[in-house]
């Protein structure tokens, strides 16, 4: 080991190669948030503390019903990546895998889970 190069030691312990992927990924969700939550609020806000029957036909429209599902989809796409990041920095071995693997399957089910319900909303 003493006669590898500095080159030689670090490879293999570098960059996965996505890292700018990522980059973007976060950065395109986070301008694509700064859009949406805004709409959202005025959106959802209007309707706050309607009866079941006003929220059915308000959501029945498509304009809000495409907001708040756009809104929950990119919400939990950058949570998951967010999330993702922090375990990478923080959690090595067989437990970074593991919460990776959870998170991701928790953050895409609570998504799917919205999307149904505002799907139920609408039709």
């Amino acid at each position: 080991m003493a006669y590898l190069t500095d080159r030689k030691r670090a490879t293999g312990m570098g960059s996965a190669k996505s890292g700018t992927q990522h980059f973007w990924a976060m950065k395109v969700s986070s301008v694509a948030l700064l859009i949406l939550i805004p709409l959202f609020v005025f959106t959802f806000g209007s309707i706050l503390g309607s009866s079941y029957e006003e929220v059915t036909a308000y959501y029945s429209r498509p304009f809000p019903a495409i907001v708040a599902a756009l809104t929950i989809i990119v919400a939990f796409k950058h949570f998951n990546d967010g999330f993702q990041t922090l375990i990478e920095d923080y959690v090595h071995g067989i437990w970074e895998k593991i919460l990776i693997i959870g998170m991701t399957c928790l953050a895409y089910g609570a998504a799917a889970t919205g999307v149904f319900a505002i799907a139920r909303l609408a039709l």
